[in-house]
């Protein structure tokens, strides 16, 4: 398996909102609403991410795209704070290490930048990457921090970079 983490282009955009998307349905969550599945930020990522102090990173296995994750700074978060966003693997790149690199490359970027902590949301049907935060060190909170429009999102977790 070859696999290349590099940072996301334009013409990634069609690929990425249709892994994201089809994340939902692979993991059965009914409702979208409030969430990246409906936001219309999804289908030009590489817009959003142009963003000062923002970086969405892609996994390309075997010359196919597997996925991507990012970092992001959003609306309200505290000026030491980035969230991680926009993560998600196609069905057959789950399970192999793919996530945990985009992650790494994340955390690492994030310290690039100057940030000290890194903030997520998620939701309980997404379990599975839930546990790799839990393994990275991400610690639950009470409530949401900054204003990422994803009201949609009932799970809140962060992380010293220290």
């Amino acid at each position: 398996m070859s696999v290349i983490i590099r940072e996301n282009k334009i013409e990634d955009n069609e690929i990425l909102a249709e892994i994201i998307r089809t994340s939902f349905h692979d993991f059965n969550v009914k409702n979208t609403s409030g969430t990246v599945y409906a936001d219309p930020t999804t289908d030009d990522l590489f817009s959003l991410f142009q963003t000062e102090k923002s970086a969405l990173f892609v996994a390309e296995q075997d010359g196919e795209i597997a996925g991507c994750c990012g970092i992001f700074p959003t609306e309200n978060l505290p000026a030491d704070t980035t969230e991680l966003a926009k993560f998600y693997l196609k069905k057959e790149a789950r399970g192999q290490g793919i996530g945990k690199l985009l992650m790494e490359k994340c955390l690492a970027k994030a310290k690039e930048f100057g940030y000290k902590k890194v903030y997520l949301e998620s939701i309980p049907e997404f379990g599975k990457a839930v546990s790799i935060y839990e393994k990275q060190g991400f610690q639950y909170l009470e409530k949401p921090l900054g204003n990422s429009g994803h009201c949609g999102c009932d799970l809140w977790m962060i992380k010293n970079l220290d």
